[in-house]
């Protein structure tokens, strides 16, 4: 009996270590989402910003491409938007001043023509 009381008793900070734990990531998970949650993580996160630029701590700078590893569905549907878009640029007409189209002359002169009528009026 004694053994059985000291096993517990020993490895009783374990157990309420786990729990604490367990009951601190699930009100985590609530708050994060409330209008609180969000003001606490801001301010937490401005704070941060504050001291790495007070202090130069750069090891709290996130990388810039942060995001493309948090919402991998996002980075996908906008890197095959990219290529898509580079395809099109490739298969677009290239661009050409007025001057450089076919029928341009002629639709030169007939502007002159009608200029010079309406000088005439």
């Amino acid at each position: 009996m004694e053994l059985i009381d000291r096993l517990l008793g020993d490895t009783l900070w374990i157990y309420t270590a786990i729990l604490g734990s367990v009951f601190g990531a699930a009100f985590l998970a609530y708050f994060k989402d409330t209008r609180a949650g969000l003001w606490c993580y801001a301010k937490f996160d401005s704070v941060l910003d504050f001291v790495r630029d007070r202090y130069g701590w750069t090891w709290f700078d996130q990388p810039t491409d942060a995001w493309r590893k948090k919402y991998p569905h996002v980075t996908k549907k906008i890197d095959d938007l990219e290529d898509r878009i580079e395809e099109l640029e490739e298969m677009a007409h290239p661009s050409k001043d007025l001057c450089e189209f076919a029928g341009f002359d002629d639709l030169e002169t007939r502007i002159k023509e009608l200029e010079n009528e309406l000088a005439k009026r």
